[in-house]
């Protein structure tokens, strides 16, 4: 497996991103032949060494004949969608605008539909975020970590006018990330920086793995705390992708003298409560009597709590709990736009390879309820939504 670890002491942007990987050994010929599939005219890409505080790395700029651009999201993505790009970064490019997306659209209190891009609507942020998706596609890179990201402080102006920093946009698209602080009134993460290691990369420490090249992406600003490039680590491992692992409780009772109401509504609490999972199975129980097993998969700090609500909502007067390991496929939760509005969908993955798309049973419903439709034509309807959207692809980073 290929592996680029992103080293962002200082920070991370389009530009520093997209100079990362013609440092790493993007061709920059490849690199404009990709992008001239875009029906966007009038830019032209300048490469250049450049140092910062004895360091040497590629400078990568975007030139724009483009005074004024005003594009929705909705326009980038439609431009994206009609263009000559091949599948997958073409797909990880509108990834990455819906992420930035949905986070303006957070910020301003408005759907995500009218969101209007400025900075990021421009020419060469498009070609910032689409020469990334390209780079990475064609570099052969699956999986992309990153460091924490370091946030400043003071004030940014943009189009909107003075904001604080970190970027109100760049705050949401973080939000559950590991970020650490900065010192630094430099807007060290912009984003679209922001937007892509959100969309692309997972966060943790540098992996153990044959480091085959070391990468810098020159930024703009000159620092003088610190060289203002952004590392690429780039390596190999010969690990195949593992299942993840986690430790779970798993809670146990036998019942035979509670009425299929108080089970019923006890299942409901108990995944309220935060149960993994929590299932009935039959059972012949002493003196003849049908009965059931109540079965309660949770996280270990849940045990004692999980516990005593089954001893309060049911007949039991005692659980039995045990510790056990469980493999598992990763899952995050994502929304796809249908002719009936926006629905919620689980995306399962092996590793980084998306295996399949299932939509939420609560938010299909929904959608039935409202449009008058049966359930599972609405089911069927979302499918074929989330098959648009998320391809059934090889792995990739995220």
């Amino acid at each position: 497996m290929k592996i680029l670890y992103l080293d962002t002491f200082a920070g991370i942007s389009g530009d520093m991103s997209l100079g990362l990987l013609v440092d790493l050994g993007l061709p920059l010929e490849e690199l404009e032949t990709e992008l001239r599939k875009l029906p966007v005219a009038g830019w032209r890409l300048e490469e250049r060494r450049e140092k910062r505080l004895g360091i040497e790395g590629t400078r990568l700029e975007v030139h724009c004949d483009e005074e004024h651009h005003h594009r929705t999201w909705a326009d980038i993505d439609r431009l994206l969608a009609a263009s000559a790009l091949s599948a997958e970064p073409r797909d990880m490019a509108r990834r990455i605008f819906r992420r930035l997306g949905e986070a303006e659209a957070k910020v301003h209190g408005m759907a995500l539909e009218k969101v209007h891009f400025h900075e990021v609507g421009a020419v060469d942020s498009i070609v910032d975020i689409v020469g990334a998706a390209i780079g990475i596609h064609r570099l052969g890179i699956e999986k992309i970590i990153c460091a924490p990201l370091p946030l400043s402080h003071g004030m940014v102006q943009t189009a909107h006018g003075h904001f604080p920093l970190p970027a109100p946009a760049t705050a949401e698209l973080l939000r559950g990330l590991p970020v650490i602080d900065a010192s630094s009134d430099k807007e060290l993460v912009t984003p679209t920086g922001a937007a892509i290691v959100a969309e692309v990369a997972a966060f943790g420490p540098l992996p153990a793995m044959k480091l085959l090249r070391t990468g810098y992406g020159v930024g703009g600003w000159r620092l003088t705390d610190r060289p203002n490039l952004l590392r690429g680590l780039l390596g190999e491992t010969g690990e195949k992708v593992e299942l993840e692992r986690e430790v779970v409780t798993v809670l146990e009772t036998h019942l035979d003298d509670s009425t299929p109401e108080i089970l019923g509504h006890l299942q409901e609490r108990l995944l309220a409560a935060g149960a993994l999972d929590a299932a009935f199975s039959p059972l012949q129980m002493k003196k003849n009597r049908p009965g059931v097993r109540l079965t309660v998969v949770a996280e270990a700090e849940r045990e004692e709590e999980l516990a005593r609500l089954i001893l309060r909502e049911s007949s039991a007067i005692g659980v039995r709990h045990s510790s056990c390991q469980r493999l598992k496929l990763r899952r995050e939760s994502s929304t796809v736009r249908t002719e009936l509005g926006e629905a919620q969908v689980k995306l399962i993955y092996e590793g980084e390879k998306l295996l399949r798309v299932t939509p939420e049973y609560d938010s299909c419903r929904a959608l039935a309820d409202a449009a008058g439709k049966s359930l599972p034509e609405v089911m069927r309807l979302i499918e074929r939504a989330a098959d648009v959207f998320f391809k059934m692809r090889e792995p990739h980073s995220r």
